[in-house]
C-alpha cells in the first residue's frame, strides 16, 4: 500500500461522515498517532496513522 502525502494544517476529506455532518478535518498533530480537528463542529479525535491512511480519502486544502 502507497503511504498517502499529507502534512500539519491540511484539510483533508474522510470517507465517512462525522455525527455533525462534515466530511473534513484538519491535521492537528501528527507522529505515530494523527490528531485531527473536525471542521464542523470543532471535535478533536486521534487516530493511529494507519487507520487515519486507510480512511482519507483526500487532501481538500493544502496548509501551504
Amino acid at each position: 500500500m502507497e503511504r498517502k502525502e499529507f502534512k500539519l494544517g491540511d484539510i483533508v476529506r474522510m470517507k465517512k461522515q462525522h455525527p455533525c455532518g462534515s466530511y473534513n478535518w484538519e491535521v492537528v498533530r501528527m507522529g505515530a498517532d494523527i490528531k485531527i480537528k473536525c471542521q464542523g463542529c470543532q471535535r478533536l479525535v486521534m487516530l493511529p496513522r494507519l487507520q487515519f491512511e486507510k480512511r482519507m480519502v483526500r487532501v481538500e486544502k493544502s496548509a501551504e
